[in-house]
């Protein structure tokens, strides 16, 4: 890593269950912690700290889906005195707790709780965010988690949120409605196939979005926001939401017109119901 921003993180990912003060960090960046707390935040949109927590997490997510260690036992190897405190956090950021988390990466992420909406402010109106989606070159087709969030993290609560499929080759349109006015960070993740006879080769988890800089929703208006995925970047917050598999479809087929996110009817009704985000199609642009 060669940036002071970039080193900051190095230091963070290899330390998080220590007890990892910001003047360690900043020493490892080789800079004040002033000057580091502000480029973190203009290069990453948090700061040191919050990264820091941010990392926790999302390597407690990994050891509870992939160990089989105990809740308290992962608690302390990410840094938390507190299991209790630990629970509390997780679950706040990625939406289930811990226990919740690891039958649900059993189970291959089938179930995968609604995004519950920021809580509404009295008289506060809503309005809608559309524009394209476009993969990066080299990539087959892509399964793609949209949404807006108050923070530059992909964590617990979402605004509002739409799971679609994106081709190869060509950008897509997308619809995110019912987003409370205000100003929101607009995040994708999502996973691409390879291009070849074995599609699943080398599947690229991607990221994309305005992770700097926020998007502003007017009640009753459109936010025409452009989104390009990208492979992931080391300064990238890591993802923290229970999200489902992004597995990318065989083939795409899409219907006219760009994507609907209007009432659901019959089996939608009773998957979202259940508690599942809904997979809606995306049409490629003319």
């Amino acid at each position: 890593m060669d940036t002071a921003v970039e080193r900051a993180i190095e230091c963070i990912r290899e330390h998080y269950g220590e007890p990892l003060a910001l003047a360690r960090i900043a020493e490892s960046a080789l800079l004040s912690r002033f000057y580091l707390t502000r480029l973190f935040k203009e290069e990453t949109g948090l700061t040191p700290g919050r990264f820091l927590a941010a990392v926790r997490i999302h390597e407690a997510k990994r050891l509870i889906g992939e160990t089989s260690m105990s809740i308290t036992e992962v608690s302390y190897a990410v840094g938390y005195n507190s299991p209790g405190s630990f629970t509390n956090y997780f679950t706040a950021s990625v939406g289930v707790s811990p226990s919740r988390f690891r039958r649900l990466a059993r189970d291959g992420g089938d179930g995968l709780p609604a995004t519950e909406p920021v809580p509404p402010v009295p008289q506060q109106g809503q309005g809608a965010v559309g524009g394209t989606v476009a993969l990066p070159g080299g990539h087959g087709n892509a399964r793609v988690f949209l949404g807006a969030f108050a923070t530059p993290v992909v964590q617990h609560p979402c605004a509002a949120s739409a799971l679609f499929d994106v081709p190869s080759g060509r950008p897509s349109c997308y619809s995110l409605e019912n987003v409370p006015e205000g100003n929101w960070y607009l995040l994708a993740v999502a996973v691409a196939d390879s291009l070849g006879p074995d599609r699943t080769a080398h599947r690229t988890p991607l990221v994309g979005g305005r992770g700097v800089m926020p998007v502003t929703v007017t009640a009753d208006g459109v936010t025409s926001a452009a989104v390009r995925l990208r492979p992931s970047r080391p300064t990238d917050p890591p993802v923290l939401l229970a999200l489902p598999e992004l597995v990318p479809p065989v083939t795409f087929v899409p219907p006219p017109g760009c994507p609907s996110t209007g009432p659901l009817q019959g089996a939608d009704d009773q998957r979202r119901a259940a508690g599942h985000l809904r997979l809606v199609s995306s049409a490629p642009v003319p």
